[in-house]
């Protein structure tokens, strides 16, 4: 997806601008704050080490995703992308992946304009 959306210059539809997490992504936040649940030397902070970012952004998808937003985004990071700059003053991973959590449920899992598009079945009742 970021090779497409460097490629041909895509834009995001229905962005929170900087008040979102990430333009394109969600789903990769969640899945790299858990991976860095309980790690003994990388911490949210972490994340404005530019010597950790590359050298384990491809071992952490959490530290991968930080450093595309800091590749493609221009300016200060606090400025360009205020949400995952305050995830950093979270003080554990574990807290990181609650809150991408209830925020994935708020933003994506109870809006109808996009869940309206899943198929559930029988199985869940929508």
């Amino acid at each position: 997806m970021k090779k497409l959306q460097l490629i041909y210059c895509l834009e995001p539809a229905g962005s929170h601008g900087v008040w979102g997490l990430d333009d394109y992504h969600f789903l990769p936040f969640i899945f790299g704050s858990s991976q860095l649940i309980d790690h003994k030397y990388i911490k949210p902070k972490s994340i404005h080490n530019d010597d950790i970012l590359d050298n384990f952004s491809s071992e952490y998808m959490y530290l991968s995703c930080i450093q595309f937003v800091k590749k493609v985004k221009k300016g200060p990071f606090a400025e360009h992308s205020p949400l995952l700059n305050d995830t950093s003053g979270v003080p554990n991973w574990n807290k990181v992946n609650t809150g991408m959590l209830k925020m994935y449920k708020a933003e994506v899992l109870e809006k109808v304009p996009i869940m309206q598009h899943f198929l559930f079945g029988c199985l869940v009742k929508w």
